[in-house]
Order: C-alpha cells, then sequence, then structure tokens
C-alpha cells in the first residue's frame, strides 16, 4: 500500500509511528544528583553560577516539549523516548524520528538508526544555534506529514562504522576517539595506506564529512597554529571541512611521541570504503573506543584487539 497523500500517515498498510527523544536539561541533572531543588540551587549558587540561567533553560525545555507532544497527540501513534534508552531501543523500519534537544542528540540519535528519517526540533534557538536543529516545535505538525507523503527534502549523512575483532561494532555521525580512557599514552599499532607503525599518542580522531566541522577542524587548526608559530608553515593555509555525504574519513594522531620504540610519520590521511583503517591495541587495560563525544558509552580495546575502521553501510538521513 502507497503513501496516504491525505494523513500521510500510512505505509505498508501500518500507521507509521513517531519516536521522539529527549534528554535532560542541566537542571533536571542537578536535581537527580543533589536530590532536590534547593540543594542543586545551592550547589550552582555556591560556585557563583546564576542559577536562573538554568530555571530558563528547563523552562524553555519543558514549554517546547508540551508544544512537540500536542502535535503529536494530533498525529496519532508516538512514543517518547528518553536519550540514555536509545542503545537498547528497537526502531521500526517505518518509524519516523524526532529529537528535541541541541545538535548532539540529532547525532547521539542519528547513529542508532537504520535509514529512518530524523528530524532536529530546536527547543531554544535564542540558546542554541542548531545546525542540525532546522525547525522548531511550532513546525512539526507540518513537517511530519510532509515527510510521511515524501514531499520533504533529506539531506544524507556519511557515517563512520568501528568494528572490533571481537565482532563488536560501533558507529559514529560526526567523529570517533580511539585511546587511552585517562590521561595516559595511548599505546598501538596503526595500519593505513599499506603502511603500519607502531604509536604512542593521547589517541586517535576519526572523523566524517560532518564531524570535519567541529573536533577534526579544532585538531588540525592548533596544529597549524603552532606550524606558523615556529615559522614553518605560512598563513595561507585554511581547512577545508568535508561535505555531509561525502565518501570519504580522515583521521588525524593526537601529539604523537617520537621514540626508539614508536613512530609519527602516519598522523594524518583520508580513506574510503576501499582501504578502511587498522588499529591493533598495545594498551594493557585503558584502551577505549567512543563515539560522538559520548564517552559512558564505550568499547574496551586492550592489549591484541584490533579494529577495522570503515564508513559505514547505513547512511543517516537528516530531514531539512
Amino acid at each position: 500500500m502507497s503513501v496516504n497523500a491525505g494523513s500521510g500517515r500510512i505505509a505498508g498498510g501500518v500507521e507509521r509511528k513517531v519516536v521522539l527523544v529527549t534528554r535532560r536539561t542541566r537542571l533536571e541533572e542537578l536535581v537527580a544528583r543533589h536530590n532536590t531543588l534547593a540543594q542543586a540551587r545551592f550547589y550552582v549558587e555556591h560556585l557563583g553560577a546564576d542559577f536562573g540561567d538554568y530555571l530558563a533553560e528547563s523552562e524553555a525545555y519543558a514549554h517546547s516539549l508540551r508544544i512537540t507532544v500536542q502535535a503529536l497527540e494530533g498525529w496519532g501513534r508516538y512514543q517518547v523516548l528518553d536519550r540514555p534508552m536509545l542503545s537498547n531501543f528497537v526502531f521500526a523500519p517505518s518509524d519516523i524520528v524526532v529529537a528535541l534537544g541541541q545538535d548532539g542528540l540529532v547525532a547521539n540519535t542519528m547513529k542508532y538508526l537504520d535509514g529512518q528519517p530524523l528530524i532536529g526540533l530546536n527547543p531554544e534557538p535564542s540558546r542554541w544555534d542548531g545546525i542540525l536543529l532546522p525547525f522548531g516545535p511550532a513546525e512539526l505538525a507540518k513537517v511530519l506529514s510532509e515527510v510521511a507523503a515524501g514531499k520533504r527534502p533529506v539531506k544524507a549523512v556519511t557515517m563512520a562504522e568501528a568494528r572490533m575483532s571481537d565482532g563488536q561494532t560501533l558507529r559514529a555521525v560526526n567523529d570517533l576517539f580511539i585511546g587511552p580512557r585517562s590521561h595516559t599514552s595511548a599505546l598501538y599499532e596503526l595500519g593505513y595506506a599499506g603502511q603500519t607503525e607502531f604509536q604512542s599518542s593521547s589517541g586517535l580522531i576519526v572523523s566524517t564529512g560532518l564531524g570535519s566541522t567541529a573536533w577534526m577542524k579544532s585538531v588540525v587548526t592548533g596544529s597549524m597554529a603552532l606550524a606558523r608559530s615556529m615559522g614553518l608553515v605560512g598563513d595561507q593555509f585554511a581547512y577545508q571541512p568535508m561535505p555531509w555525504d561525502t565518501p570519504t574519513l580522515e583521521f588525524a594522531v593526537r601529539e604523537p611521541f617520537p621514540s626508539r620504540a614508536s613512530q609519527t610519520s602516519l598522523v594524518y590521511g583520508q580513506f574510503g570504503r576501499e582501504e578502511p583503517l587498522r588499529v591493533r591495541s598495545r594498551m594493557p587495560d585503558n584502551g577505549v573506543i567512543f563515539s560522538d563525544g559520548i564517552e559512558a558509552d564505550f568499547l574496551r580495546f586492550t592489549a591484541g584487539m584490533e579494529v577495522t575502521v570503515s564508513i559505514s553501510p547505513v547512511q543517516g538521513r537528516l530531514v531539512g
């Protein structure tokens, strides 16, 4: 059965469900940690911070959430999912997914999807720039109908995938970090473009096109600034991020250390589907891999384990 253009809600004879992904505000996190609002206020004000800003952010998010839920009640089937539940939730192929929060929530949601369209809602445009949040809650009803009817443009987003030697996998919308869990040295063997070398560093960053506007840009910009200050390069270099849908990933080694047992020739590169990046851990017990800045959701990467990093066969689909 084709999509019903009138309601835009039917796919394959099944009413399409909307999954709304939410997040805790800073205030909610503080109350959860300190048990009461009064104790949370005392903690913030004791540090000299403005507790009113925490209240304003929480109230703005609650207001946006009410508007969003009203739109979903008018739609039909929907489910609300808090961010910590993402890793255990099974999305149906016909689901439409909505993320109400900052850009990080959109990225964190996208990596658990399998091609479902994702709508990013900005709960407070005056606070969040929202590169991945093109819509406001008041627009949701219209956007949902257009998405379900196939009348809304969708941007393809290339994702990275880390596949461990024990079969575990982890996707990344922005970037993967491979390295030590704490401020110690990462020890590993890096394989890239037919070359291998032992390295000691503070870890590797592997970035997608979307992530090349963030952490990777910071790493490269900092490195070039150091080189300029030492008179090694001129001012003509300007880092150019890659398109979101580019079939290319890039990696950079953070703070590589040369020694008798470690080399520093493979510190940056780009790779595609045909020749993935391979890393074998030499870290006894503190090696980890995490994606998109979510350190709590990590894979152990201890001595002897190998990870293959390549482009994910699944693309993100961000509604524009």
